[in-house]
């Protein structure tokens, strides 16, 4: 699978493979209990973030993952966002802090 990232000016092609897909499940189950507990979106604290708002918690641990040249994180996060969200292909990432900026894309 696909995901197209956007941040800012630049833009990147994250080709998830689909043996990722299939042996995430526990992994995207752990992120989804982390943020069972809630979570702070920029200055907003969400106590029971949806899927939208969880996809965009996670596009921003992404974006932190894609910085420090973390491949296999980077991944794992678009699994995460393909799986949650299915039919998006791709996110626009807020760089400047507000994660609840951030957009997930769709087919049209």
């Amino acid at each position: 699978m696909r995901l197209n990232v956007f941040v800012e000016e630049a833009s990147y092609v994250l080709e998830v493979p689909d043996e990722l897909i299939v042996s995430a499940p526990a992994f995207i189950a752990k992120i989804d209990r982390d943020m069972d507990r809630g979570w702070q979106m920029s200055r907003d604290y969400v106590e029971h973030p949806d899927t939208l708002q969880r996809c965009q918690i996670v596009a921003d641990r992404m974006l932190t993952s894609m910085t420090n040249g973390n491949k296999a994180t980077t991944l794992l996060m678009a699994a995460y966002i393909l799986t949650r969200l299915p039919g998006a292909i791709g996110v626009n990432i807020d760089a400047h802090g507000e994660m609840q900026n951030t957009e997930i894309l769709f087919e049209r």
